[in-house]
């Protein structure tokens, strides 16, 4: 192996490591005491089969301080478990259970539900907040209120807390850290809040808060229905019609164990990843060939005896510690086996293309379809739900 390739590969990894850092600086924190809002805050719950989950995520959505007017919208997605059933449990005026229609042709079923729960909340003002939360999250008592903060402070039009994951076991430890390592070693975070570029996105669905009449401006799930990525693509939206917005530290805010071992987290991202390179089979064989170049041949090279490879595999575990720190995932020893983290990614990448490929990606009982996928190669292209 070249040695010269080795040190341009290990200088890649540097300034990944570096650009980390700059990001962790400039990530918009939420205030940690959030003054109250009078402003008008609706919730919307998407559920399908979440019956172990929802009781729990109610529980936190109904203690949440700070807010004079809250409204909880949960959306039951054909659930066969018995979810309804623990919703109808909850006697509180300020939640209201709604069904999904039938899913129409061209939507999937997030982005449906989602826009189910938004039209059957009426508008409360022009100063209401739209807020998206999913099941397995678990807001901490303040969280609307310091999202709120955020967007009033920053004039941002749509904020994504990323929660802080929860990792248990040697798969969940290994790639749930990468959703953000991604966007905060890739995304040049004051530039994408201003900039309506597609790649220049990050965001989380599991937790958003939106400004409604952004949320209207933008068109809403409907400009996003096909989307697998339906967080980032509606991020995307109300940029283009002149909002501004992106992720901002939730480690504070909501913690979330997305998935439970290695089965739910290789189907999970097997959904999902295609889309996240546009569904190209050859741009996502190249994004695992560009992250394998640079965060697993300097190590290699390292073992070999290579000292620029020993900067190489530091610089990547440096930029793993650093995400990991700042969004509150756990740090040490994870961050060492950030080399088979990027294994594992690139399996789940090959996973996913072909599965797309074949047509035999399916989730909760759905198959995975969706001809209105536009590219979101670059800094955008990160993991998701």
């Amino acid at each position: 192996m070249s040695g010269r390739f080795v040190r341009a590969l290990a200088a890649v990894s540097v300034a990944g490591a570096a650009h980390a850092a700059v990001n962790a600086a400039l990530l918009r924190r939420p205030p940690a005491d959030p003054p109250s809002t009078a402003r008008p805050v609706t919730v919307v719950l998407p559920v399908r089969d979440e019956a172990d989950q929802v009781g729990a995520c109610l529980a936190a959505l109904l203690d949440q301080q700070g807010l004079d007017r809250l409204r909880v919208v949960v959306v039951d997605d054909g659930s066969t478990d018995g979810t309804a059933d623990v919703v109808r449990a909850v006697h509180d005026r300020r939640v209201r259970l709604v069904s999904a229609p039938p899913l129409p042709p061209g939507w999937l079923g997030k982005p449906h539900a989602c826009a189910a729960g938004v039209a059957a909340a009426p508008p409360q003002g022009d100063d209401e907040v739209l807020v998206f939360v999913d099941a397995d999250v678990r807001l901490f008592p303040d969280a609307i209120a310091a999202a709120v903060a955020v967007l009033d402070g920053a004039g941002l039009d749509l904020v994504s807390p990323w929660p802080r994951p929860l990792a248990q076991g040697p798969a969940e430890r290994l790639v749930q850290p990468l959703a953000s390592w991604l966007w905060m070693t890739t995304l040049p975070l004051r530039l994408a809040e201003q900039s309506p570029r597609p790649s220049l996105a990050a965001a989380n669905g599991q937790f958003l808060a939106v400004r409604r009449d952004a949320y209207e401006r933008a068109g809403g799930h409907a400009v996003v229905r096909g989307e697998v990525l339906e967080d980032i693509a509606l991020l995307r939206a109300v940029k283009q019609a002149g909002g501004r917005g992106g992720p901002v530290d939730g480690s504070r805010l909501a913690a979330c164990r997305m998935y439970e071992g290695w089965s739910q987290v290789r189907d999970g991202y097997a959904k999902s990843l295609w889309a996240s390179v546009g569904g190209r089979p050859a741009a996502g064989l190249a994004a695992a060939a560009v992250l394998t170049a640079v965060y697993v041949v300097p190590p290699a090279a390292a073992l070999a005896g290579s000292r620029a490879g020993l900067v190489g595999y530091l610089a990547g575990v440096t930029g793993r510690a650093v995400s990991g720190a700042s969004g509150g995932s756990r740090v040490w020893p994870d961050a060492l086996a950030h080399p088979l983290s990027v294994l594992a990614l690139d399996a789940l990448m090959l996973r996913s293309v072909r599965g797309r490929r074949r047509g035999t990606l399916r989730w909760r009982g759905r198959a995975v379809t969706s001809d209105a996928v536009e590219p979101l190669t670059g800094p955008s292209a990160t993991m998701a739900r």
